[in-house]
């Protein structure tokens, strides 16, 4: 038997990618039923006001129309907030699809037209006639900061004395930078197919980043304790998007229920505008130095959009109390409701922001004090989270300034703006700082080894393209001396062992751990069941005394005896444990956290104004990487969306109908493949036995992190203009 090298740690292929590239995953919107129906949503064309009257008469004309559903005749659902507040809910009032008469926001959904096919639902929809009595809307943050309010958000306390510290700095800078609405995106929208079962049970494909938390918050709108079940194979891309279920899910289960029959309702490219996004900011800085840049003062405070109805938060400014060493600090964080949908997380929710913000200001700093850059983020760094005041679990930031700076050629950089051209392109190097919470939630996880020596280890997360099938089977293959073909990993599916929402790149530390434990306990069944001979090599060994190498239990101190696993299972039968797992006691006592270091290169045209991203190196220390494949991807996927978020992407609000206008791909701009130069990834190594048993932080949000920065850094390092509002287009440039 050729032996089992561990997977854990190497750059494999994702073992669901066979089924995607062959198209034989299948998605929320791509489960055949019998006698299927689909719907169509008709969207509201106000921003705030009340429905008249619906016209439905047309669509209900239309032969091969069931039902048009709006608030008058939808089956009952819960009358309070509560039943409403998923997992990732913010404070307020959830947002109840069609529960009564009132416009909160343009593209609220007002009625859903269910017909024998998609095609048809759409027509019909488009003769669904509504009459609306408008009120007076508010949409443009900019034009409402007079009616911000403190959000409720548990910001460290001050420390020191901002005010004065910075009034007796010998630099000082005061700054703001503002950032825009941007929508998520993910390749795949958000659909939901309900399975109208005979007893009135429902059994739902979703697109979603937690199948049991929409089970939840279904089971509660509707009063079906224990008859729902989720399930989501697969995902395209959601990034935030699927945290909370979005309308189409409660409106497919009204159809279904009143029916009596199976429905889908998928949304299209622009409805996906119509829900949650990344908040529009301001946020001002101010910051006191020692003319050697030493930091002296450091005040922030960040001014985000909400809706009307709930305080979305976000940790924007918290970033600046903890990134540098700074005796004088105070944070603070403000909302100003509007008419508008509530924003949604979206990846490194307020990192992406705050941490733009803050970078952004250092540059600033290093130029007041005629400091390199790197060297002004040395001089100020901070071995502790300044915030918690705790040591860090581990902190590798140094290795990534060393290692990405070396890569990059960062020595070779002259400080002055405008000093690096080729021929016409004006050369620009810019750098940030990268920092994202590393995370571990609850979680729980079964591992079952079968007859034949299969193993099927199973949670009910979810894998939205990161590569969760893989890694967890790459764990759950090291735990058990197998090869990856010899296991399965089962996912996406609310029946099965509890698992936190996939998102916070919390993943593999709070699952995996799981996944890993649940492998020890399978380890001790196995060791039993092999003891129960009375001739057993086993007799009296502990979990300690074996290990399991190449589809063989076996003693350490005596590796010829040994047997192989199937064996055991073959007598045994089936075998299996489950466990549930939180973070450990000591995590208490110290800050975890992700760090990295993005340098980035950029050409402007002198001429145009055009740029161009040609380079950029993220140096990355995330702990133990379970597969740098994966991991890497993920990285070079945030870089380009931070290149995105620095240069395209921005979606434009009429405040005069308080409406989106470019909800699509066409007008809303993303990067793409002539967009985008050399990206090289480096994860620095950096051991850490206390923020988890696996030793991984995650890298799912971390790879955006600074990367906006960079590039808006890098722009002024070759043209000497300073943008300080994203995104940095021609004209803002020119």
């Amino acid at each position: 038997m050729k032996p089992v090298s561990s997977p854990f740690g190497q750059p494999l292929d994702r073992v669901d990618g066979p089924l995607k590239v062959t198209g034989q995953a299948h998605y929320a919107a791509e489960f055949d039923l019998p006698g299927l129906l689909y719907g169509s949503v008709v969207n509201s064309s106000i921003a705030r006001g009340r429905i008249v009257n619906i016209d439905a008469s047309a669509a209900e004309a239309v032969p091969g129309v069931a039902l048009v559903l709006t608030h008058q005749n939808r089956p009952p659902v819960a009358s309070y907030d509560e039943p409403y507040e998923d997992d990732d809910a913010a404070d307020g009032s959830p947002f109840r699809p069609l529960f009564n008469d009132r416009i909160l926001y343009s593209g609220q959904p007002v009625a859903l037209v269910v017909a024998d096919n998609l095609e048809l639902a759409r027509y019909a929809g488009s003769l669904v006639k509504v009459e609306y009595a408008t009120e007076p809307h508010r949409t443009d943050l900019l034009s409402e900061l007079e009616t911000m309010h403190k959000a409720p958000a548990e910001l460290p306390p001050s420390r020191g004395d901002a005010d004065s510290a910075l009034h007796h700095a010998p630099v000082k800078l005061h700054l703001e930078y503002t950032t825009p609405v941007e929508h998520h995106n993910p390749m795949e929208p958000h659909a939901s197919t309900v399975h109208y079962l005979p007893e009135g049970n429902l059994e739902i494909y979703d697109k979603t980043q937690g199948v049991q938390n929409c089970m939840r918050y279904l089971e509660e709108v509707f009063g079906m304790k224990g008859k729902i079940r989720i399930l989501s194979p697969f995902v395209g891309g959601a990034f935030g998007s699927g945290l909370r279920p979005q309308y189409q899910l409660p409106l497919a289960v009204m159809a279904a229920l009143k029916l009596k029959r199976s429905v889908r309702v998928a949304l299209k490219r622009q409805q996906m505008f119509t829900f949650g996004y990344r908040p529009r900011t301001v946020q001002r800085l101010s910051i006191g130095a020692a003319s050697n840049g030493q930091l002296q003062a450091l005040t922030h405070q960040a001014i985000g959009q909400t809706s009307s109805f709930e305080d979305f938060t976000e940790h924007e400014v918290e970033w600046s109390g903890m990134l540098y060493q700074c005796p004088n600090v105070t944070l603070d964080y403000q909302l100003v409701p509007l008419d508008v949908y509530t924003p949604l997380d979206m990846r490194a929710p307020g990192a992406t922001i705050g941490v733009y913000a803050l970078e952004c200001a250092m540059d600033e700093l290093a130029y007041a004090a005629n400091v390199d850059p790197l060297a002004l983020r040395l001089l100020n760094y901070s071995e502790r989270n300044e915030n918690e005041d705790k040591p860090y679990s581990s902190k590798a930031l140094r290795e990534c300034y060393e290692q990405g700076a070396e890569r990059f050629g960062w020595s070779r950089r002259s400080m002055a703006p405008r000093s690096m051209r080729d021929g016409n392109q004006l050369i620009g190097w810019g750098m940030a700082t990268g920092v994202w919470e590393a995370m571990q939630m609850p979680a729980s996880a079964k591992a079952c080894m079968e007859p034949d020596g299969r193993l099927v280890v199973s949670s009910a997360t979810a894998d939205i393209g990161t590569g969760t099938y893989t890694v967890m089977t790459q764990i759950a293959a090291a735990a058990m001396g197998l090869p990856m073909d010899r296991v399965e990993f089962r996912l996406g599916d609310s029946s099965l062992s509890q698992a936190p929402l996939e998102g916070g790149s919390a993943t593999v530390s709070s699952v995996g751990s799981a996944v890993q434990q649940a492998c020890d306990g399978l380890r001790q069944k196995i060791l039993d069941a092999a003891q129960q001979s009375p001739v057993s090599p086993f007799t009296g060994a502990k979990l300690d005394d074996v290990e399991f190498v190449d589809r063989q239990m076996r003693l350490k101190a005596s590796p010829a005896r040994s047997v192989e696993i199937e064996e055991v299972v073959a007598v045994s039968g089936v075998l299996e444990a489950e466990v549930s797992v939180k973070p450990g006691e000591k995590r208490n006592e110290y800050s975890t956290a992700t760090h990295s270091a993005v340098f980035i290169e950029v050409r402007v045209d002198e001429t145009l104004g055009t740029v161009k991203v040609s380079r950029a190196v993220s140096a990355v220390a995330a702990g133990r990487v379970v597969n740098p494949k994966t991991a890497g991807n993920q990285i070079v996927g945030g870089v380009v969306w931070g290149i995105g978020q620095a240069l395209h992407e921005e979606t434009m609000i009429d405040h005069n109908l308080g409406r989106y206008m470019n909800h699509n791909l066409s007008e809303y701009h993303v990067p793409v493949n002539a967009d985008i130069g050399e990206i090289d990834v480096i994860f620095v190594e950096e051991k850490d036995e206390i923020v988890n048993a696996l030793g991984s932080k995650g890298v799912g949000e971390i790879g955006i992190v600074g990367v906006g920065a960079a590039v808006a850094n890098a722009i002024f390092h070759a043209t000497g203009k300073r943008v300080r509002d994203l995104p940095i287009t021609l004209d803002k440039l020119l």
